[in-house]
């Protein structure tokens, strides 16, 4: 059982970094923050992954906040590449 959820966490690390090269040579902004965004989203995941792998339940909550303050980052930044702010 353990093996299982080390290799779905191990498999998203894999993925964040694929996202992480799109952050870097992404040719436009937009390509970055959807990069950056994927990112985070990944990292909640794997957040989770390991709150039910250690049955620890504070990472439920470290992964819920972390994945609100994402949300908002995500829209501000998208409003600043809008012109809106």
């Amino acid at each position: 059982m353990i093996g299982m959820f080390m290799t779905a966490a191990l498999a998203t690390v894999v993925i964040a970094f694929g996202a992480l090269v799109r952050l870097i040579l992404g040719p436009t902004n937009p390509d970055r923050v959807v990069a950056v965004d994927t990112i985070n989203t990944l990292t909640v995941a794997v957040l989770i992954l390991l709150s039910v792998l250690y049955e620890q339940f504070i990472f439920i909550d470290v992964a819920i906040v972390y994945a609100l303050l994402s949300f908002v980052s995500t829209l501000y930044i998208a409003k600043h590449i809008g012109g809106e702010l």
